[in-house]
């Protein structure tokens, strides 16, 4: 049996060390060895030095389980316990130095996160959760918003990068969202997204096309906190189907009521 609350706690302090290393680097980042892995799809030697931090320490804490990591530093994969990694989400911020970027680690089960820790970088905020331990911010619980109607909510989303075949709904989801909510913020990060709907901060987010790793622990974190969380389909496979709608009930249930209309 596993002591979540005691794992938590370990790979914290690994997010930490990442963090610390991606911190240092931006100090000196050189944008000459940026690469390019498709698209508008960047990665640098910093998410890839993060990442082999992260992997070393975490090979050690649970030998059982496997890697699901962006930068692919590991290939192994898990019958039961999977290690989820996005060393750096956020890397077109960080490359441009916008301070919105972290590091997001969870542990599934059986492609259930059960752990999840995402650490902004510049910021030194660390949102945490373990299954049904609650979700944290730097030890201070951590629930979703109250709000209970789009005109009281701030919303948040992610935009297409290298896949626009859904280009012109969602457009016409964000004309019709943008005129009965707050406001919806563009971060760049959905990881960090996630991580401000469990504390508040937004009271829902909603992206496609997004890979596990960005979404994982950030899941995690919205359901610890009070939320739920779907798909855009409105099932809970939200690793499996690459998109999400997170935050608390009512907020997100009238966003997916929205999606629901735009993407049929």
């Amino acid at each position: 049996m596993l002591n979540l609350s005691q794992l938590t706690q370990q790979v914290r302090s690994i997010a930490i060390e990442a963090a610390n290393f991606i911190r240092q680097e931006r100090l000196s980042f050189d944008k000459s060895k940026i690469e390019q892995k498709g698209l508008h799809d960047l990665v640098s030697y910093v998410d890839k030095g993060a990442e082999f931090i992260i992997v070393e320490r975490l090979k050690d804490l649970l030998p059982e389980a496997g890697f699901i990591s962006e930068e692919k530093t590991i290939v192994k994969k898990g019958d039961v316990y999977n290690w989820i990694i996005d060393p750096l989400d956020g890397t077109t911020n960080f490359i441009h130095d916008i301070p919105a970027y972290c590091v997001s680690i969870a542990l599934a089960r059986n492609r259930q996160p059960i752990i999840g820790v995402v650490y902004e970088v510049t910021s030194k905020e660390c949102y945490y959760a373990f299954e049904q331990g609650g979700a944290f911010l730097n030890d201070r619980r951590i629930k979703v918003s109250a709000s209970t109607t789009l005109s009281d909510s701030l919303l948040a989303t992610g935009f297409p990068f290298y896949k626009f075949e859904y280009q012109n709904q969602y457009i016409n989801l964000l004309k019709h969202l943008m005129q009965q909510c707050r406001g919806i913020r563009r971060i760049g990060s959905a990881a960090l997204d996630l991580a401000y709907a469990a504390a508040g901060r937004f009271d829902c987010f909603f992206e496609y096309n997004l890979n596990d790793y960005d979404m994982a622990a950030g899941v995690l974190l919205v359901k610890e906190a009070g939320g739920i969380a779907y798909d855009f389909e409105g099932s809970q496979e939200m690793l499996d189907k690459r998109s999400v709608i997170a935050g608390n009930f009512d907020i997100t249930n009238l966003v997916l009521s929205a999606v629901k209309m735009h993407f049929k």
